[in-house]
């Protein structure tokens, strides 16, 4: 049984939360987003509170109803406070600037690399070498971090690279002689 889904989401004020059959929609001061709810769950708002429960009490759709109340707590939280990934450039001539809805990162390649940032994703560099994602959706503030660090990563020699600001690299030894 899920601990999680027991667990009551609680609704800020300044957020609006409108629940139709099984799709959710969450609208506050950093935008707004929707979410599919899973057919073996059901939604329910009380006064200042979201409560998610299965329709059923048997141990998957408790699993799934724990998933969700997950779901629907990062959507409260997105349009509230909003989410951000720090990524940090190592290595000598790395840079990045951002130009609009354009980032253009020089990573020691031959050729300068142009990330088109999508919408509702807004980049940051607060230095030539930090680079900040934010926006209300948790999952794709994380995948546009990780395609900006896919063009790079860090590699284990001398720890040069795109990397998450935090992130620990296990660095090899080099060869001897």
């Amino acid at each position: 049984m899920s601990r999680i889904a027991k667990a009551a989401v609680a609704v800020p004020a300044g957020v609006e939360v409108t629940c139709e059959a099984q799709q959710i929609r969450v609208k506050g001061a950093k935008g707004s987003l929707a979410l599919d709810i899973h057919s073996s769950v059901q939604v329910q708002q009380d006064a200042g509170a979201l409560r998610v429960q299965p329709k059923v009490a048997d141990k998957s759709s408790w699993a799934m109803a724990g998933t969700m109340r997950a779901l629907v707590n990062n959507l409260v939280t997105g349009v509230s406070q909003g989410f951000q990934k720090k990524l940090q450039l190592v290595g000598v001539g790395y840079r990045a600037q951002s130009k609009g809805k354009v980032l253009n990162l020089s990573l020691g390649f031959s050729h300068p690399v142009n990330y088109p940032v999508p919408e509702g994703i807004t980049v940051e560099t607060t230095s030539q070498t930090e680079i900040i994602v934010s926006g209300c959706d948790k999952q794709q503030v994380g995948q546009v971090a990780a395609e900006i660090r896919r063009f790079r990563p860090p590699e284990p020699y001398k720890g040069k690279g795109v990397r998450y600001v935090g992130e620990k690299i296990i660095r090899k030894e080099a060869k001897k002689k």
